[in-house]
């Protein structure tokens, strides 16, 4: 069954040197005995001479094949190899390998670029161009190795409506590496496409979870109980969150999630305007609130101190008018403008 495969590494095959410098010694000594086997096989008919004329002709033409048993891998690389359909396992760390020249590599991911870093390519490409048929043919021959490497994968930004509603538009960027190199070729079609898929998928059931501002009586935490969360103050949370639902759903295909990240959070352009006036109402709420308790402190503070150094007998109807005079000097827009009375108080 393919949801029971596991990763079986192959190990004891850093040999590839050696195999190297003895099937290149083999095309020397096969090229060496086709010469000194001629004149045995075609001029004396010796047995011998033909049996060894044809051993030799035969490696000549056949023994390139020993050479696709040679694998070489960097740091950070791996390589499934399948023999006849079959999974034999998996080589793992840097070196020269030799394996059964038939078996082949598989990595179903391979030609699939995601604009993300990691991506293996061997550079090796192919430029055809043919003049008189104005034919451009440009092709690459994409790697079968598996990167082991932490990569980044920076989705597009997508547009989300929050707990409340609103077109949210968000961009996540997630942090993986395969650690399972048999689970990731063989249980899902294509992992790179299978992980960015999950990926959407996760930024919009957790986004649909949030509102993007702290709002009252919204339970984010599925405790049953309102709290303050929030996509704009709670990004940490929201980006864990993020990244357990990405690491549940890609765990099977042999991935895993090493940290997810919010990189872009704003409104919806079409409602952008509209949000920003409202944040600036509150703001301005806030601070003519701010305001008006330091002008009613200082207000009191004045009566006090009055009524304390008996400066001035003031009645009822003149404390009212000097404090609603001193609220409308410590509370206006603009710098009062007094007007001086040189007669008598009342």
């Amino acid at each position: 069954m393919i949801d029971n495969i596991k990763e079986k590494e192959l190990t004891g095959h850093k040999n590839g040197a050696f195999m190297l410098c003895l099937f290149s010694l083999l095309y020397v000594a096969a090229i060496i005995g086709l010469i000194a086997s001629a004149d045995a096989a075609f001029e004396r008919l010796m047995f011998s001479g033909i049996v060894l004329f044809i051993i030799c002709c035969l490696y000549i033409c056949l023994g390139w094949i020993f050479f696709l048993g040679l694998k070489i891998l960097k740091p950070g690389e791996a390589l499934v190899l399948t023999l006849f359909g079959k999974y034999i396992g998996t080589l793992k760390g840097d070196g020269f390998f030799f394996v059964n020249p038939f078996c082949t590599a598989f990595n179903p991911a391979a030609d699939t670029k995601l604009e993300q870093s990691g991506d293996i390519a061997d550079g090796s490409k192919k430029n055809i161009q043919v003049t008189n048929l104005n034919m451009n043919i440009n092709g690459s021959l994409p790697s079968k190795k598996i990167s082991l490497k932490v990569m980044t994968l920076s989705n597009s930004r997508q547009k989300v409506n929050d707990v409340l509603g609103n077109p949210v538009e968000i961009a996540v960027a997630v942090m993986w590496k395969v650690s399972d190199t048999a689970k990731a070729v063989f249980t899902v079609d294509n992992f790179k496409e299978y992980l960015s898929l999950q990926c959407d998928t996760a930024v919009r059931n957790v986004v649909k979870l949030y509102p993007y501002d702290i709002t009252d009586n919204v339970d984010t935490t599925g405790d049953g109980q309102a709290d303050d969360g929030s996509l704009r103050g709670s990004t940490e949370v929201v980006a864990s969150r993020i990244k357990e639902e990405i690491q549940s759903k890609v765990e099977n295909a042999g991935l895993e999630i090493v940290d997810a990240r919010i990189t872009y959070l704003a409104y919806a352009p079409e409602i952008a305007a509209a949000m920003l006036q409202r944040q600036q109402a509150a703001a301005i709420v806030d601070a003519r609130k701010l305001i008006v308790d330091g002008a009613v402190g200082m207000v009191e503070m004045a009566l006090d101190r009055l009524n304390e150094k008996q400066l001035v007998d003031l009645d009822e109807e003149r404390k009212a008018a000097m404090v609603s005079n001193l609220l409308v000097v410590l509370c206006g827009n603009h710098d009062a403008q007094p007007i001086v009375n040189s007669g008598s108080l009342y």
